[in-house]
């Protein structure tokens, strides 16, 4: 049996991965997005669902009850230590975090700032069960520091709670020749070795490197393990290692696929006569491979549907900033009713805390859902929206003259308002059924159905990403500025079909 990659095909960005018995646990950064520090478990490292979120809230909750799409989480090591998993993280405007909880699905403990700074990212600890030390190595980011290209190792407290000493540099990549932005580093002990495998060259171009040293503060040599080679695989970097618990290993990475965002490989991986880990094939990513030698799991990928029962909405969903009292109101039936939020910010759904979110899927796909317009305020809307650093959504929205509209805008990335993609036209039951179908090169089309079949409306969009965030599909309810309530939506059967 073999698989292909990607084994995650969205944006699941700077994956790390930890076995716990038979059980595998992958976290991703979630930036700005709440809940935040996905969970994900698989039985045979291919084949994964989401079962959680870590982190219920960010911190300090006044900076982030608006969107701040590129801060936050980056970069989390997921680890299993005296019984329990611990979630470390770097908030490049705070320092190094961290959570801890018996079980994945919690309860987490509050974030606990380990190391205050600006510019403080990846980080990954290690606790020594030969000796009881324990260690943390973190890289730097230079737009909040002035520093990149480099390592720093700290000696730990075995709670985890503090740093007990004040760093070391301990890889200076500004002294590998060829090497830039070495960042992402993920620390083990093996074999006697210290190890760190750590990304350099740029997300989009670079490489997977491995470091050892006898020491943790060092020195360390160096070598490249992964690399693009003639793949299609651009910049196979940041992962995570993780041995089965026969005795195979394996790398889990990301690669940067634009509007997409980091889909996630799994390369084989062995140990070479010299002692040094090799990825891949011989170095290069693979495509298709042997599936790790593990207990056959049925098919699986993190949930994309969602009916709404209840009124509820499924893991899958974050919001873009922390979320406010009242924008999902209780609703018995099924199907997701929102407020329609007032906000001076409803020109820009870049701008907007309440877009109910989930992740664009990185093969071509056909998304539905269906939507009643539950409001008689001049110029309330709901709709179904592609957001990035440019954004286009169809929708509904109550005119000035009283009447339900199907309307579609868009903006560029430069653009600070919206502008209409198509003519509006009428949707005379105050409902619809909204359709986007992404092709290649996340290109969409937007189309919509009010009971005489699909009409497509406006040009073809092509997706964008944030800086370092793949688009997000998103549902959102709002109305301009005003006084009381200004009603609702309903969104229905929201599904996402290969196209």
């Amino acid at each position: 049996m073999t698989y292909t990659n990607p084994i995650l095909n969205a944006d699941w960005s700077d994956p790390d991965v930890v076995r716990v018995g038979e059980d595998f646990y992958l976290t991703a950064s979630s930036f700005g997005r709440v809940p935040g520090l996905p969970l994900l478990h698989s039985r045979d490292l291919v084949n994964w669902t989401l079962v959680g979120h870590a982190l219920q809230h960010l911190e300090p909750a006044a900076e982030f009850a608006v969107p701040r799409h590129d801060c936050g989480v980056w970069a989390p090591s997921i680890r299993h230590h005296d019984e329990r998993f611990w979630i470390f993280w770097g908030d490049p405007d705070q320092g190094i975090l961290q959570i801890n909880a018996p079980e994945i699905r919690g309860p987490w403990t509050s974030p606990h700032l380990v190391k205050e700074g600006k510019g403080l990212i990846d980080p990954c600890p290690l606790w020594d069960e030969e000796t009881g030390e324990a260690y943390l190595v973190h890289a730097w980011a230079k737009s909040r520091s002035g520093v990149k290209n480099r390592l720093t190792g700290h000696r730990m407290a075995p709670d985890g709670t503090s740093l007990l000493d004040e760093g070391k540099l301990i890889v200076d990549g500004d002294r590998i020749p060829g090497w830039f932005t070495l960042e992402g580093p993920k620390l083990y002990k093996h074999d006697g070795w210290f190890w760190i495998l750590a990304p350099a060259g740029g997300v989009e171009t670079g490489w997977q490197g491995a470091f050892r040293s006898r020491g943790f503060f060092g020195p360390y040599e160096e070598r490249i393990v992964l690399e693009q080679k003639d793949t299609e695989v651009n910049g196979p970097h940041q992962g995570g290692w993780v041995r089965t618990a026969s005795g195979e290993d394996w790398f889990l990475h990301f690669q940067q696929r634009g509007a997409y965002g980091r889909v996630v490989h799994l390369q084989p991986m062995r140990w070479g006569p010299e002692g040094w880990p090799v990825l891949g094939d011989d170095g290069a990513p693979v495509a298709v491979h042997r599936k790790p030698a593990l207990p056959p799991q049925p098919a699986a990928a993190p949930a994309t549907d969602d009916d709404f029962p209840g009124g509820r909405f499924g893991r899958q969903w974050s919001w873009t900033a922390n979320p406010q009292d009242g924008w999902a109101p209780h609703h018995s039936g099924d199907g997701l009713r929102l407020s329609c939020v007032r906000s001076v910010d409803a020109h820009d759904l870049r701008k907007l805390p309440n877009v109910l979110t989930q992740r664009l899927p990185g093969a071509p796909s056909a998304v539905e859902v269906g939507l009643e317009l539950h409001s008689e305020e001049p110029g309330a809307r709901a709709g179904l929206a592609v957001l990035g650093d440019a954004f286009g959504w169809i929708g509904l929205e109550r005119g000035a003259d009283g009447t339900v509209q199907v309307v579609h805008r868009f903006a560029e990335g430069v653009a600070e308002r919206e502008r209409d993609a198509d003519l509006p036209r009428l949707a005379p039951e105050g409902r619809v059924r909204l359709r986007i179908e992404i092709g290649a090169g996340a290109r969409c089309r937007f189309l919509s159905d009010v009971g005489d079949g699909p009409r497509p409306s406006g040009p073809v969009f092509a997706a964008t990403p944030w800086r370092w965030v793949g688009a997000l599909l998103g549902l959102f309810a709002l109305a301009p500025v005003g006084s009381g309530h200004a009603g609702a939506a309903t969104f229905t059967h929201f599904r996402i079909d290969s196209l």
